[in-house]
């Protein structure tokens, strides 16, 4: 079966920020494949999309009786074998694969003396093992592709205050962004000018089960500092519709990429609380990562070229 649509693959996509961009996607003409449940559990759909009532399948749902197009496929991103059959899975059931989109995360906001190691490493295991599982069972299809698709992955720009209070989480998240880093600079040596891996982070809190979790601890008024995840999914389509070339590598914020890439300039719309302007939890300004390069590096080395000639 050969797709005519695009098919973005949403790692992740059963509530707040990740059910908004597989919805999104449909919308604008995507199939939509995501990761998990069963699809007649829940009926009707839950009142609060942001609960654990809202899966993978009523996300399903949800889609399809909105006229889009839509699969669900079970996965635990732990586990590579099953995150190499989600990249297959996908490929079967709609022939091809142009977008992923990597959500998937685990979290656990302290101080390292309080993050205990089993809680450290499972979210090493979901955020970057996971993203590095996905990365790698979908380059093979981009490649089929013609090296032409998109990977976006929900981690933020680098910066020293991220560390803070929550330095377990920031490692892997940040690894991940490296990551971003990395493989846009193997496209480009590659030649790879129609393919772009792009890292992006929201600029305010938005509303999704960690800020429910949030607003239940510090009353209702914490609402006003959020907005819907719509303004995430409205960037991620914007990144998807601008130059693999201007996207490829960058570490972009929700607010500032509709601003300086869509044209954007009333985000109103996108506050939970209408009439407020939810507070800005990130930097205005993000140090700049890039050096100045020197003409001679000295030696490259590439492992899997030394490892063949031993």
């Amino acid at each position: 079966m050969t797709s005519t649509k695009s098919v973005a693959l949403v790692v992740g996509a059963s509530r707040g920020i990740g059910r908004q961009i597989a919805v999104d996607l449909a919308k604008n003409d995507y199939t939509a494949a995501k990761t998990a449940s069963n699809v007649d559990r829940t009926a009707p759909f839950p009142p609060d999309r942001n609960s654990s009532e809202s899966t993978i399948n009523t996300v399903e749902r949800e889609i399809k009786e909105a006229g889009g197009r839509a699969f669900s496929i079970q996965v635990d991103v732990r586990n590579v074998s099953q995150v190499e059959n989600m990249v297959k899975e996908t490929v079967r059931l709609t022939g091809r694969l142009d977008v992923l989109v990597y959500n998937s995360g685990a979290i656990w906001w302290s101080s390292v003396a309080n993050t205990p190691t089993k809680r450290f490493k499972l979210m090493q295991l979901v955020n970057p093992e996971g993203l590095y599982a996905s990365v790698q069972a979908a380059l093979p299809e981009f490649e089929k592709n013609g090296w032409k698709g998109r990977i976006v992955v929900v981690s933020p720009p680098i910066y020293s205050r991220f560390f803070r209070g929550k330095t377990a989480y920031a490692m892997g998240k940040v690894a991940m962004s490296v990551l971003t880093r990395g493989l846009a600079m193997d496209f480009i040596r590659g030649g790879h000018e129609n393919m772009a891996i792009t890292s992006l982070w929201p600029a305010t809190s938005i509303e999704s089960a960690a800020t429910e979790a949030t607003a239940a601890n510090r009353g209702p008024s914490f609402k006003s500092d959020l907005r819907k995840p719509t303004v995430f999914s409205d960037a991620v389509l914007g990144i998807l519709n601008t130059p693999a070339k201007t996207v490829n590598g960058i570490l972009a914020l929700d607010e500032d990429f509709l601003r300086e890439h869509c044209g954007v300039s009333d985000f109103s719309k996108y506050s939970v609380v209408p009439g407020t302007k939810p507070r800005r939890i990130m930097p205005k300004e993000l140090p700049i990562l890039e050096v100045a390069e020197q003409e001679d590096e000295g030696m490259r080395m590439d492992s899997t070229k030394m490892r063949s000639k031993l």
